[in-house]
């Protein structure tokens, strides 16, 4: 294929042509003094369509610098409002800790005012086991502070577990949903005592824990029935809210009953809990006296 001659006029000589045509086209119109209608034919021609063209190029470029402008005005307060929206993000940030906080206090002031006739100390959850839930968990009171081996301890309003170990400045908790703990309780509605007992499994499959040995000879028991702490327990103070009834069956002797409770205490998200400065044996004892 034969490639096309490149043009033998480059673009620049044609507009130096065009350019000193006009001049001579000026330059003759004064000197020879050209009939007004031969003059306005040569600017029709020639003057005017140039004109045009750079009206237009400059309007183009008007265009261009008002639009920069106008871009870097937008990106300008894009940027501010940026910076006021993570201002106000960081203000509602603080408002919801606040709340959060707030909302914390007003538990600890309910139990406080619930458990009155105990003596108590307030603590932070500070440490835990591995895993999603408190079935083990470190406070930051210890000895120094009253704490004891077999103090109960609650949080939001319910029984949370038992204090285990103590150093002088820290304690350590074991939750009614671990594995090795057994509650005596009773169903506050009839009276009538079970076994609650704690199981990591249950907790990681339904969010529940179980009890066993109801003696619901009345079948008068129910789905909805609150869950206390009773009189007979050996480490437990009598009276403490651990739950209620989510569902139960008739057991293979066909004279007791098992099944689930939910407890009071939120197990995943565990901060702020009381330590009951007394243990079962103490108040036993002073029954005694």
């Amino acid at each position: 294929m034969k490639r096309k001659k490149k043009s033998k006029f480059p673009a620049k000589y044609v507009l130096l042509i065009m350019t000193v045509l006009c001049l001579v086209i000026i330059g003759c119109s004064v000197k020879l003094s050209w009939s007004s209608s031969a003059a306005n034919t040569a600017v029709g021609y020639v003057i005017i369509p140039m004109q045009k063209g750079i009206n237009r190029v400059g309007g183009l470029l008007s265009d261009i610098r008002d639009n920069f402008v106008s871009k870097q005005d937008l990106m300008q307060e894009n940027e501010e409002l940026k910076e006021e929206l993570a201002g106000l993000q960081e203000e509602l940030n603080q408002v919801q800790i606040d709340q959060e906080e707030l909302n914390q206090l007003q538990t600890l002031y309910d139990m406080d005012q619930t458990y009155s006739d105990y003596d108590k100390v307030a603590a932070s959850v500070i440490g835990k086991d591995s895993g999603n839930w408190f079935s083990t968990f470190v406070i930051d009171k210890g000895s120094n502070d009253g704490v004891e081996e077999d103090m109960n301890v609650i949080a939001d309003g319910g029984l949370a577990g038992i204090v285990t170990s103590v150093g002088p400045n820290y304690a350590t908790v074991r939750s009614i949903i671990d594995d090795s703990s057994n509650v005596s309780c009773k169903d506050l509605t009839t009276g009538d005592l079970m076994i609650v007992s704690g199981s990591l499994q249950s907790m990681n499959e339904t969010g529940l824990i179980t009890f066993s040995d109801l003696s619901d000879s009345d079948d008068a028991a129910s789905a909805g029935d609150q869950i206390v702490t009773s009189n007979i327990s050996d480490l437990y103070l009598p009276g403490i809210p651990v739950g209620y009834i989510t569902d139960m069956s008739m057991d293979s002797n066909n004279l007791t009953k098992s099944g689930t409770v939910a407890t009071i205490v939120d197990f995943e998200h565990l901060e702020k809990v009381f330590v009951l400065l007394e243990t079962k044996d103490s108040i036993t004892e002073n029954e005694g006296e």
